[in-house]
């Protein structure tokens, strides 16, 4: 039996959040991650790119599922060999898979989704 899947591409330009450094724009970053992906970036000496690699993941999600969604709806997180994870309760009948990079200018993402409901096809 097929199973209906999407993919999802996305990249960004880690200059994009670094222009707006965190301390002076809570509010914006406020809109797009949450509470825990905050926490997370903010672990790491450069958070920036994480911000654009998070943000790059949350965006391919969306084109992943093909389905009307707030970037904040989506929440990060990553597994016991740090691989990226997404979860969403306002699309909880897919399943991802995802992979997640950046490299000094750019952060990119892939996610294929998977729905988890029969017959779909």
């Amino acid at each position: 039996m097929l199973e209906k899947f999407g993919i999802g591409l996305d990249i960004v330009k880690v200059s994009r959040f670094k222009n707006k450094p965190y301390l002076s724009n809570k509010k914006f970053y406020s809109k797009i991650f949450t509470n825990n992906e905050i926490k997370y970036c903010l672990n790491f000496k450069d958070p920036y790119p994480h911000f654009a690699g998070k943000f790059a993941l949350k965006e391919a999600t969306i084109k992943a599922t093909r389905k009307k969604i707030l970037i904040k709806e989506i929440e990060t997180s990553h597994g016991k060999f740090d691989e990226p994870i997404v979860f969403s309760s306002k699309i909880n009948d897919f399943h991802f898979e995802s992979s997640l990079s950046h490299e000094e200018n750019f952060a990119i993402a892939i996610v294929i989704s998977f729905s988890t409901k029969k017959n779909r096809l």
